[in-house]
C-alpha cells in the first residue's frame, strides 16, 4: 500500500494577493522592455489637456493647455451645458541615408469635456489660442428673476 505524496501545505492565511499583481506587473514590464514597439501600439495617444474655469459676473472663462496645436486644428462645440474641446496634430518624418529608409508617423488627440453653468450661452462667444494655450470666454445670459403673482 503506498501512502499519499505528502505536498506543501498551501497556507491559506500566509498568501498575498497583491504578491500576484506584483509579478504579473513585473512580468509586464520585461516584456515592454523588451518588445518596445508593443509599448506605443497599446498605449492610448488620447490625452486629457490641463484646463481652468473661472467664473465672473458676466461671463464665464476657460483655459486649457494645447502645446503644438494649431488654430485649424482646434474643434470646440457647446452641447447641454458641457465645453467640448477636441484637438489633434499629426507628424510624418521620413530618412534617407546611405541605403537605408527611415519612417515615422506620430499622431496625438486632445479631448476635454468641462461642465459649464446652465446659464452660459454660445452668443458671443470667443476662442483664441496663443503660445499653446486655448482661452475661451463664455458670456453668461442674465439670471431669470422670480416674479411673484398676487392672488385676487
Amino acid at each position: 500500500m503506498k501512502l499519499p505524496i505528502k505536498r506543501p501545505s498551501r497556507d491559506v492565511y500566509s498568501w498575498d494577493p497583491f504578491d500576484e499583481i506584483k509579478r504579473m506587473q513585473e512580468y509586464m514590464e520585461q516584456m515592454m522592455r523588451a518588445f518596445p514597439a508593443l509599448e506605443n501600439r497599446y498605449v492610448s495617444d488620447t490625452l486629457s489637456p490641463l484646463t481652468d474655469v473661472a467664473e465672473e459676473d458676466n461671463k464665464v472663462i476657460v483655459t486649457t493647455d494645447l502645446p503644438g496645436i494649431d488654430k485649424e486644428n482646434v474643434e470646440l462645440n457647446l452641447r447641454e451645458n458641457l465645453l467640448v474641446i477636441s484637438a489633434q496634430k499629426g507628424k510624418e518624418e521620413e530618412t534617407e541615408k546611405e541605403g537605408y529608409l527611415r519612417k515615422e508617423r506620430s499622431f496625438m488627440r486632445y479631448y476635454r469635456e468641462i461642465p459649464l453653468p446652465d446659464n452660459v450661452t454660445e452668443d458671443g462667444a470667443t476662442a483664441q489660442l496663443k503660445n499653446g494655450v486655448l482661452t475661451v470666454t463664455l458670456p453668461k445670459t442674465k439670471d431669470v428673476t422670480e416674479k411673484r403673482i398676487q392672488i385676487e
